[in-house]
């Protein structure tokens, strides 16, 4: 990740991915997701059980409804945010008991795999710059 990121530039990062997000905006999709996993973290820390309302929801509305306020935050900023927040998450999920997180908790919303939707994401950027 650190490496595709340092290697685009203004011109790439405002560069469209598919109709709807810029590379810029697919990175701060990362970090919204990223986010997501440090806050349920939390809960983790302090004990609680999980509530239905921390599952990953159904359909696209969450990613349609962010996508704006994402593609509002300027591209380099957006992406330099997108590299912070992965290394922190990875960082943050490292340390998390093994037996709070899927697949050994069925019910928990929070996988180690963070690399998995990242590299989703990171593969439709690398095929969009060709």
């Amino acid at each position: 990740m650190r490496a595709l990121i340092e290697g685009l530039d203004d011109d790439a990062l405002n560069a469209p991915v598919n109709d709807y997000w810029t590379v810029a905006g697919v990175l701060g999709h990362i970090a919204y997701w990223d986010i997501r996993v440090l806050v349920l973290a939390e809960k983790i820390d302090g004990g609680e059980p999980w509530a239905p309302g921390d599952a990953e929801p159904d359909g696209d509305w969450l990613n349609d409804s962010t996508r704006p306020l994402i593609h509002a935050i300027r591209p380099r900023d957006a992406a330099q945010f997108a590299l912070r927040t992965a290394e922190q998450t990875d960082a943050r999920v490292a340390e998390l008991p093994l037996d709070r997180l899927w697949p050994n908790d069925p019910d928990s919303p929070i996988y180690a795999g963070r690399w998995e939707h990242r590299a989703e994401h990171l593969d439709e950027i690398e095929a969009a710059s060709r």
